[in-house]
């Protein structure tokens, strides 16, 4: 019989292949990473029946996708870094009320915006903060480099939500290259209230679950995660698609919201 220590050598190389298989597939959210806990403090956690994220831009006021489904179990979660663990940060709270842009076309994915009043108002600390809305609606220049996070899924075909808040950085595109034949094709048209980004070489991506967080460029608030390829988040035909922040819909915000 060979004596155990023989076989330490194997053994432990046999660990340390496990370690590095479990950190490839679990550290990462299509080429993004975990953010430092609670350095997102504007970041809203949408659970209802399906997962979502949003942006707190008024105590009682996120602004996230139209398309995400909500229902009256719905809750608003302000000051999470994790989905399920208990966290003193977290203010839970019901949703009041659902206001989708009123020229919101689910085909078109134009105006893929929704308010949400929640039904207290949140207090504000260094773990829950507004994110400020931006002072004008300039357009996003390609090659402009933005961060988008959210709890969504890490791996395209692992149908599961991330449980801790994970954030990617990704690179704004031109228009017409996301519309031509090798990408989305015009199916949809991405149009000038539209931002695509990502990578050409694909691999860094928002994905289901990421739905209504905020795409935050050079510090500035400037569109909300809408959609990308189904079922090939990170795929370098489609990257992702995010409803860009325009004068429309600035005003239609400040004027729900109660903000001159």
């Amino acid at each position: 019989m060979r004596p155990f220590c023989a076989f330490l050598p194997s053994f432990l190389s046999f660990v340390i292949f496990l370690l590095l298989v479990h950190k490839a597939f679990c550290a990462k959210i299509i080429g993004g990473k975990e953010v430092v806990p609670h350095s997102r403090p504007y970041m809203v956690l949408l659970d209802g029946p399906e997962i979502c994220a949003g942006a707190l831009i008024k105590e009682n006021w996120v602004l996230t996708a139209a398309h995400c489904y909500l229902d009256k179990n719905s809750k608003a979660i302000l000051g999470a870094h994790t989905r399920k663990s208990k966290e003193p940060e977290k203010q839970i709270t019901s949703i009041k009320e659902e206001i989708n842009y009123p020229d919101y076309n689910r085909y078109t994915k134009d105006g893929d915006l929704k308010l949400l009043k929640l039904n207290k108002e949140a207090i504000l600390n260094k773990y829950v903060e507004i994110l400020d809305l931006p002072n004008n609606a300039e357009d996003v220049n390609p090659g402009t480099q933005c961060r988008v996070a959210g709890w969504g899924m890490y791996q395209s075909n692992l149908r599961k939500p991330s449980n801790i808040l994970k954030e990617v950085n990704i690179t704004v595109l031109e228009r017409k290259i996301c519309n031509d034949e090798n990408h989305y094709n015009n199916n949809p048209v991405i149009k000038l209230n539209m931002i695509c980004a990502g990578s050409l070489q694909g691999g860094t991506d928002t994905c289901k679950g990421d739905s209504g967080s905020p795409l935050i460029c050079d510090g500035v608030l400037r569109g909300i995660t809408s959609f990308g390829r189904p079922g090939k988040c990170g795929d370098s035909q489609g990257p992702g698609i995010y409803t860009r922040l325009t004068k429309e819909h600035l005003e239609w915000i400040k004027k729900i919201i109660g903000m001159n």
